[in-house]
């Protein structure tokens, strides 16, 4: 065998892996943001049964309501991009926690059966949306990474490999909470 067929063996070889890889990572962010999307449909779900179960106490929050039931139905919508789907995410988790706090100001709501088990619901799926947001933040930085690296770089470019948005929290969300504006109202 000569040298030259060795190194061509040997870059193929890397190429193939190189090739391999980058294919993997990508269809790993595409596998773990269809989990994503599967748990904010069933969310998106249960948002009819949760504003139906509060709506006659909360006719104050009819404005909150209005906007939870739009913006499900905008997320029921075909052919959303992946960042439409993760920018109407934060929308609703927004519109949620605030259907959530005026709950709070409601005791026979709080106390009604139905939605207490709608709110431990909803408590379940927001914490199982909260987990498949980091696996895929995780495989979206693994996948960027690649992409963005020496030599996999080369590869990904002639392949039209884009970077990929994580899910990120709205500046809104980071600011701290107000207790005692909560205790206040």
């Amino acid at each position: 065998m000569s040298v030259g067929f060795i190194v061509v063996i040997v870059i193929v070889i890397i190429v193939v892996l190189m090739y391999n890889s980058l294919i993997s990572k990508k269809n790993q962010v595409q596998n773990i943001f269809a989990s994503v999307d599967t748990i904010l449909k069933k969310r998106y779900n249960l948002i009819p049964n949760l504003v139906s179960s509060v709506q006659e106490y909360m006719k104050h929050e009819k404005s909150i309501l209005e906007d939870v039931t739009k913006l499900r139905s905008m997320a029921n919508k075909p052919n959303l991009s992946d960042e439409q789907k993760i920018e109407l995410d934060a929308k609703v988790s927004s519109a949620l926690r605030s259907i959530m706090v005026a709950v709070e100001n409601y005791p026979n709501l709080k106390a009604n059966e139905n939605v207490m088990h709608l709110q431990r619901t909803l408590n379940e799926i927001e914490e199982q949306i909260s987990a498949a947001r980091r696996a895929y933040n995780q495989a979206v930085t693994d996948y960027n990474n690649a992409i963005e690296m020496f030599p996999t770089n080369f590869m990904a470019s002639m392949m039209h490999y884009r970077a990929k948005k994580v899910f990120e929290i709205q500046e809104a969300q980071r600011k701290n909470i107000d207790v005692k504006e909560l205790f206040d109202k």
